[in-house]
């Protein structure tokens, strides 16, 4: 987990708290960086404060993420930074039960990711991990879930990059991340 005192101050701090189809629960000290009036779409700075290895991806210590989250999407999406700003990739979870407040966010993972990197790739993930005896309804929302990141997967990464650019100039000078 990121220490929020190391993230710019002028963002103010909000808790993302993520739920697992087992019971799990993780917390993340995040940053607000946007989101609407009526908490329907939230976007989170978090940054690394450790290396990670996520299927076949590296990310630094240092490496930003911006966490784009909709109460009324299927999914969420981490778009990965390096230091320099330039994308890792996006990594999207499918989700429901997502709530958003002015200082925290949650919701819950329903286990399938999407992992787009910078150079093309596009991975279905964690399929094999979902729970044998798994509600038929649930089971048909994760896959009409991952349908819609995969159907679209060229417009949201457009729509994800585009709305990065806009904060990149919060977390990033002259190419670099603050400090």
């Amino acid at each position: 987990m990121a220490d929020a005192a190391k993230l710019p101050p002028i963002l103010p701090p909000i808790l993302e708290i993520k739920r697992t189809l087992d019971g799990r629960e993780k917390r993340f000290s995040c940053r607000r960086l946007d989101g609407d009036a009526d908490q329907r779409r939230a976007v989170l700075l978090f940054v690394h404060d450790h290396a990670m290895h996520v299927h076949g991806v590296d990310l630094a210590p240092g490496t930003i993420t911006f966490g784009y989250f909709w109460a009324d999407r299927p999914y969420n999406a981490y778009h990965w930074l390096n230091a320099a700003g330039a994308t890792i990739g996006v990594y999207f979870n499918v989700a429901d039960e997502t709530s958003i407040t002015d200082d925290v966010l949650e919701w819950r993972d329903l286990t399938v990711d999407v992992l787009t990197t910078a150079a093309g790739r596009v991975d279905v993930l964690d399929e094999d991990e979902l729970p044998a005896e798994l509600d038929p309804a649930l089971r048909a929302h994760i896959d009409a879930s991952k349908a819609a990141i995969l159907d679209h997967v060229a417009a949201l990464l457009a729509e994800i990059e585009g709305e990065s650019q806009a904060f990149k100039s919060l977390v990033f000078t002259r190419g670099e991340r603050r400090p």
